[in-house]
């Protein structure tokens, strides 16, 4: 049984519990809601699913139910994904913010292509969100496995809301990622060409 699967059936009572509360009032009897709920007891994928969608519905009490029960906040699914990169990537700031200061889930934390929550945030173009990652304690230019960052994310979606921020907070406009793309060339391949003049002239500065 792996890592996961011990933890997530640790938490199986308290989740069955958590969800039951919110459905006991549509039960007939008591007899009814406990035959019910011994029917309908989710098994291992279902609750692993359950603990995912959670955190893409930006659902922070479920995700609180798990946590108190004694699953690891950082765990991740198959492709890498934590409840904070998901979070992150659909856009839910309050979820993330739970998750950060409450949960103290791990916001460097990379997918199984390198890929970090802020990515994800400024990919979807989530930018409440992104500046939420912004000042988390991250390496700044932490690359994927592309050799790209942060920056060359918000560059390549001309998301000119975080770029500024970016740069603040020290990412280097003179990145180049593994096929020798600077941020600029990336705004350039845009037709981002007032974007690739500023970054120059960053560079320059």
């Amino acid at each position: 049984m792996s890592f996961l699967q011990q933890t997530l059936a640790a938490v199986l009572f308290v989740v069955v519990t958590f969800t039951s509360f919110y459905t006991s009032a549509a039960a007939e009897t008591t007899a009814q809601a406990n035959t019910e709920q011994s029917a309908t007891r989710p098994n291992m994928e279902t609750l692993k699913a359950r603990y995912f969608d959670a955190a893409r519905e930006g659902d922070s009490a479920m995700l609180g139910a798990f946590y108190q029960a004694g699953l690891d906040v950082n765990v991740a699914d198959e492709k890498g994904y934590t409840a904070l990169i998901l979070a992150a990537y659909h856009g839910h700031t309050g979820t993330v913010n739970f998750l950060i200061s409450k949960a103290n889930a791990n916001p460097c934390q990379e997918d199984n292509r390198g890929n970090t929550a802020l990515m994800g945030a400024i990919f979807k173009g989530h930018v409440s969100v992104a500046k939420q990652l912004v000042f988390a304690d991250c390496d700044i230019d932490e690359e994927n496995e592309q050799g790209q960052t942060a920056l060359m994310f918000a560059s390549l979606f001309d998301r000119q809301e975080i770029i500024n921020t970016l740069i603040d907070k020290g990412a280097n406009p003179a990145h180049m990622d593994k096929a020798g793309n600077s941020v600029a060339d990336i705004a350039l391949s845009q037709g981002n060409y007032e974007l690739a003049k500023v970054l120059r002239q960053q560079n320059a500065n």
